[in-house]
């Protein structure tokens, strides 16, 4: 009964992991846009603008912000582990490696981010802060309220993750989740 709880409870996770994945796609595609406009405007026409190029690392923010939690669900972030990669780990020690990570790695440092980046956006809030540079963008504090929203999307995923492992070890999966697509 919670073992069917906490797998659905994961699939409703990774159901929102993969809308923002999905919702991050397009950002990039419209950061692509306005890249190619910006340098067309500023090469062809010589005529730039900084809000543009604010417009431009925002978008990039944003992909690497709730970009980070769909990468995790696909298991494509760097990994650089031997181990891990290794044949003879097999599906159960993946598993418990990452169990391992998620709960002494991934959790603390999202927690981290959350708790130290709450008080930088409600102060930011609280200012109306906006870009410092004549013709920038105004509401920056929407884009650093992404910080914590970003990283609760990748702790949740984690969570989503430790969930599955578990699934792995107790015998519910043939592999560790993040094996397969």
């Amino acid at each position: 009964m919670i073992g069917a709880r906490l797998s659905a409870l994961a699939s409703g996770i990774e159901r929102i992991t993969l809308f923002f994945g999905r919702l991050t796609a397009w950002v990039v595609l419209a950061m692509v846009w306005v890249i190619v406009y910006d340098v067309a405007m500023r090469y062809l026409f010589h005529d730039g603008s900084v809000a543009l190029q604010e417009l431009e690392w925002h978008l990039f923010a944003l992909v690497f912000l709730f970009g980070a939690a769909v990468t995790l669900h696909y298991d494509e972030h760097v990994r650089v582990d031997i181990v891990y990669q290794s044949h003879w780990l097999g599906a159960r020690g993946r598993a418990w490696v990452n169990i391992f990570g998620v709960l002494f790695l991934l959790i603390p440092f999202c927690l981290l981010v959350i708790t130290t980046s709450l008080p930088f956006v409600i102060n930011s809030v609280h200012f109306m802060e906006a870009s410092p540079d004549p013709g920038g963008l105004p509401y920056r504090f929407l884009l650093k309220a992404a910080i914590p929203a970003g990283f609760m999307l990748l702790l949740l995923q984690g969570l989503a993750m430790l969930i599955r492992n578990v699934e792995c070890l107790s015998g519910r999966h043939k592999s560790a989740p993040t094996d397969v697509r």
